[in-house]
């Protein structure tokens, strides 16, 4: 385990089980220390955005418990909540902007936490929008203060979701895969602002990835996932071909088991004018062949 000036979040024995039985996080002990640019790595299913969506409690824990430096416990208190969502900020894959709305409008909703809700629903004090002109500057987009963030380019409003994050001031940051929808330079130019801004401010950051170039660039520490267990836990340099091998095997043998599997037979059919159901044709398609073939190219991107 790698260490540091004090632990920001200590999970203990955390697990978690959602309906019909699936394990998408195994018990987990971990501490994430204050100041790290942590980065969770492992293919899709492995249990990063549970483990990461669990320390904000956007999913809570089948079981054990996660103590926050400085709040305790988390458990389902809405004040203890409140306040931990507040020093903790959120990076979505998806952006979850408005559209309609300006950047800096966008980037104001930030500082919505600070308030009461019917205070909320009144225009916020010009200091918050100075604020918030502050953190577009921090991220490049001073200059797209005004302009529809539906007019972006996709860098851009994951940008702009980093200015809202660092509009509430935070001690936290989490990212969940913020750079997936991304082509590659752009994710590169992101990430590094993410890791500039949080080595700046010493926020303590969590983000989950699948691109292990992109982990091995920007991460203190690695912590990859396979079957929503934790099978490596370590520096950059310390990711080696057996390392990588325990993170993504899982991925490997299911390919290979779709493989292994007879290819199915898929019936095509559509309406004819008369409003009744008419064969059009019968071809073969091999799922399984497909299916490791969209696995291939994901896991070489």
């Amino acid at each position: 385990m790698l260490q540091s000036s004090k632990a920001m979040f200590k999970l203990e024995d955390v697990s978690k089980c959602f309906r019909g039985g699936i394990q998408a996080l195994h018990s987990t002990c971990l501490e994430l220390h204050q100041g790290q640019f942590t980065v969770l790595l492992g293919p899709s299913g492995a249990g990063k955005s549970t483990l990461l969506r669990c320390l904000n409690f956007l999913s809570s824990p089948t079981s054990g418990r996660i103590e926050v430096n400085g709040l305790g416990t988390l458990n389902g208190n809405r004040r203890l909540l409140r306040a931990h969502r507040h020093r903790t900020a959120m990076i979505f894959q998806q952006h979850q902007l408005i559209g309609r709305h300006t950047a800096l409008q966008n980037v104001i909703i930030g500082r919505i936490g600070n308030y009461s809700i019917w205070r909320s629903m009144r225009p916020l004090p010009d200091s918050d929008h100075i604020l918030a002109l502050e953190c577009l500057e921090r991220v490049g987009l001073l200059d797209k203060a005004t302009e529809r963030v539906d007019n972006l380019s996709g860098g851009q409003q994951q940008r702009v979701g980093i200015a809202r994050g660092l509009a509430q001031q935070p001690t936290v940051m989490l990212a969940d895969e913020p750079v997936a929808s991304l082509d590659p330079a752009t994710s590169e130019k992101v990430l590094s602002l993410m890791h500039r801004i949080c080595s700046e401010d010493n926020l303590t950051a969590v983000v989950s990835l699948h691109q292990v170039g992109l982990a091995k660039m920007f991460a203190d520490r690695i912590i990859g996932l396979a079957g929503g267990r934790i099978v490596f836990d370590g520096l950059p340099h310390q990711m080696t071909d057996n390392v990588f091998g325990r993170i993504y095997q899982n991925r490997k043998q299911t390919s290979e088991k779709m493989a292994a599997r007879p290819a199915r037979k898929t019936r095509s059919v559509t309406k004819s004018n008369n409003g009744g159901k008419n064969e059009k044709s019968i071809f073969d398609t091999d799922v399984s062949h497909a299916f490791v073939n969209v696995n291939h190219s994901s896991a070489s991107r």
